[in-house]
């Protein structure tokens, strides 16, 4: 069972009065990450202790572990990356992204898109469910309305699958008072939920043709589950904070009375660290703010040549037996200037890629959202700019690429849609090396599009152990 968002108050600073162009490209990078999100239900409410100031955004990871309600299941771990922003339109909260439709100063209504984490990953299933059906992740479109005063937030939320999985609806309605000090904040929550019948079915119910002598037939009907939560935050330096919670759950009778059902008490604790760049540095909302639009085409690697050995220059081959082709588009913001005064920027990007997959299977887009860092201070760069980058973020692939499909089939190992996304990349300014100012901001170079599931250690990227690496080529602009 997992919690709602809970949220300490409503946040403001993602204005769209100026040029459509800046305000099309903000709504299209959050938006794209509607159905990514990154961090499980269970941790929703500490997503709302971590941000400080109105439009602000962060990057984190947080570790959790959690006990499977499922016999046989022990102590599941998981690593989560964290993508956090609230705007006055838009917002990202870890594994929820969302838009504001309506709102004063105490109340508002929120339509979201999450990401559920539920039922046990494909590869680690207990021996409990062994001839079982997967049960595992899926995806809810919701709206929620809430009720803020003072330090007191009431919330109620409606949310129904739409990845054709349970076809199941949920009803939240929750409390949380916010305790805040200089340094620290805590956050106390209680949650009522009630499921639907198909919902509880789907994930704790036991099918006729599932059934065994030790795992009868069981239809699970609907019910009401309780949770109790405390998240917090403490700020250590200015802009870093440590992150954490602990939750306990009582399971509904519906859920409890299951036979794959061995406990109906779940409990979940998380720490992690989390960067607030603060709404200080943010520059999405500056008129003068440029795009950058970057094209590439490249080709995946050769057997072996994984993303190390290519970023320690190893391997650059590529794949020769049955090679597959990208290339699209990447359209970018500049996010901070000059942080932190270092001759570093960081730009948030969003775009398409088409998957040339040769004829080995049908080809499909591939959409990417990620922050990339830009590194620029080489001794040289007064004549020759160059600029050394590295890109976090998710991707998500219309079908498993068929290189993924292939290196996994022979590892035996599962493959996901959705999965990290790593963009290390060198590139060096046109216009300084043919002598042109106007093509200053022209640039040339070479990256590796990565695509991984963090070493299987994520329920949210289908825990899967490996990924791809396309090598490419490419040429950036700035407008």
């Amino acid at each position: 069972m997992t919690v709602p968002v809970i949220f300490r108050r409503t946040w403001a600073g993602f204005p769209c009065r100026a040029p459509w162009v800046r305000c099309t490209f903000a709504a299209m990078t959050w938006a794209t990450l509607f159905a990514v999100p990154v961090t499980t239900l269970a941790q929703d409410a500490m997503m709302g202790t971590v941000l400080d100031e109105p439009g602000s955004a962060g990057l984190g990871f947080v570790f959790r572990a959690e006990s499977s309600p499922y016999r046989d299941g022990g102590t599941r771990d998981d690593f989560l990356p964290l993508y956090l922003y609230e705007g006055e339109r838009f917002f990202l909260r870890a594994n929820e992204a969302g838009m504001r439709l309506w709102r004063n100063d105490t109340m508002g209504l929120e339509g979201f898109v999450e990401r559920r984490l539920e039922g046990y990953p494909e590869d680690e299933a207990p021996a409990s469910l062994d001839g079982m059906t997967v049960r595992n992740t899926g995806a809810d479109l919701g709206v929620r309305f809430y009720v803020q005063r003072d330090a007191s937030r009431w919330d109620a939320a409606v949310r129904h699958d739409i990845a054709g999985l349970s076809h199941g609806t949920e009803v939240r309605a929750g409390y949380a008072y916010t305790v805040e000090r200089q340094r620290w904040r805590l956050q106390p929550v209680a949650i009522a939920t009630w499921r639907s019948g198909d919902l509880n079915d789907y994930y704790y119910g036991v099918a006729p043709l599932e059934a065994r002598e030790d795992r009868p037939a069981y239809d699970a009907g609907d019910g009401w589950n309780a949770t109790l939560a405390l998240y917090g935050k403490y700020r250590i330096f200015q802009h870093w904070s440590l992150v954490g919670g602990a939750y306990v759950t009582k399971l509904s009778s519906a859920i409890g009375d299951s036979p794959v059902v061995d406990d109906d008490l779940q409990w979940g604790v998380m720490a992690g660290a989390a960067y607030d760049f603060g709404n200080g540095q943010v520059r999405w909302d500056e008129d003068t703010a440029p795009t950058y639009v970057k094209v590439f085409y490249g080709r995946d690697s050769g057997d072996g040549c994984h993303l190390v050995r290519i970023m320690t220059l190893q391997c650059v081959s590529h794949n020769d037996d049955d090679p597959t082709d990208i290339y699209g588009v990447h359209v970018g913001r500049p996010f901070v200037s000059r942080f932190n005064g270092w001759p570093l920027d960081i730009v948030g990007y969003v775009g398409l890629l088409r998957h040339d997959d040769k004829g080995f299977q049908p080809d499909g887009w591939q959409l990417d959202a990620y922050m990339k860092g830009f590194w620029y201070g080489f001794p040289w760069s007064d004549r020759v700019t160059t600029r050394v980058g590295f890109g976090i973020g998710v991707s998500y692939a219309e079908r498993v690429p068929y290189s993924e499909v292939t290196t996994q089939a022979r590892r035996e190992r599962n493959t996901s849609k959705l999965l990290n996304y790593l963009e290390p990349s060198i590139d060096v300014s046109l216009g300084d090396l043919f002598g042109s100012r106007r093509w200053h901001d022209v640039y040339f170079g070479f990256a590796v599009s990565h695509r991984s599931g963090i070493f299987a250690s994520s329920q949210l990227l289908g825990t899967v152990d490996g990924g791809s690496n396309y090598l490419y080529a490419y040429l950036e602009a700035t407008f």
